[in-house]
């Protein structure tokens, strides 16, 4: 069984004030007797030790929106996969579409940071998805798996097993058209498919493959219902206590 996971992923919308008392709010709302998915929320760079100590000892992981590849260095404005580990971090995203979109990140520097995650041992968070015109052009299937199979090029299996995927569809992030449960599904299953074909039957049963893009708790039910949906990164929907806790309480 894959255990659910449910990430939060603050983006740059959050001050240090909002994220302290967020963080806070989230630890009383999810106090006492927790059985439920796991959980974890991404603050700005700059905040995650302060929210790590507010969260510790609740049911809440912290992690990081972004690294660097290299390795430590002389590299003006980067955080290493080095760092992140000494600030003990959950995981850490990676390739989301806006730091494709802004930051020019292509394929090939996305692996480079999950290789990068694979020399400390930090839980990655992979993200793929297609935009609007892609998915009008029927080209979904294509563009994705040539996604996955470019990020997942020379890996072993056990490497393979440690990542976590997440559908984001370029389209549906922000914009409240989240994606139709049947057509996650389906995408979800193609990339089990392709972690069959490449890593085996064990590998692709066992790894986490999440929906994001407009995820809410009026609809995060419906995706948890797909058989090969395994949670959901949260945007918007998580920058409120109240509202993520109903994600996290989706049953």
């Amino acid at each position: 069984m894959r255990r659910p996971l449910i990430i939060g992923n603050w983006k740059m919308k959050l001050g240090l004030v909002e994220s302290l008392s967020l963080a806070r709010e989230l630890k009383r709302q999810l106090a006492g007797v927790y059985a439920g998915p796991e959980v974890m929320v991404c603050p700005s760079m700059p905040f995650v030790p302060q929210v790590m100590e507010v969260l510790q000892g609740s049911v809440v992981g912290v992690g990081c929106q972004d690294l660097a590849f290299q390795e430590p260095g002389a590299f003006t404005g980067g955080v290493s996969a080095e760092q992140l580990k000494e600030l003990q971090v959950r995981c850490c995203i990676l390739g989301h579409s806006e730091r494709r979109e802004f930051f020019h990140e292509t394929d090939e520097v996305v692996a480079a940071k999950l290789r990068a995650t694979f020399r400390v041992g930090l839980q990655p968070v992979v993200c793929f998805g297609e935009s609007e015109e892609i998915r009008l052009q029927g080209r979904t299937e294509s563009f994705v798996s040539g996604q996955i199979h470019a990020v997942l090029e020379g890996l072993h299996a056990p490497q393979a097993a440690a990542v976590v995927l997440a559908y984001e569809p370029i389209w549906a992030i922000g914009t409240g058209n989240s994606a139709q449960p049947e057509d996650a599904e389906a995408v979800h299953r193609l990339v089990r498919g392709i972690l069959k074909e490449r890593f085996g039957d064990q590998v692709s049963q066992g790894v986490r493959i999440l929906y994001g893009g407009s995820v809410t708790a009026d609809n995060i039910a419906q995706y948890m219902q797909c058989e090969s949906i395994d949670g959901a990164l949260v945007g918007g929907a998580s920058l409120k206590a109240e509202t993520f806790r109903r994600i996290i309480e989706y049953q």
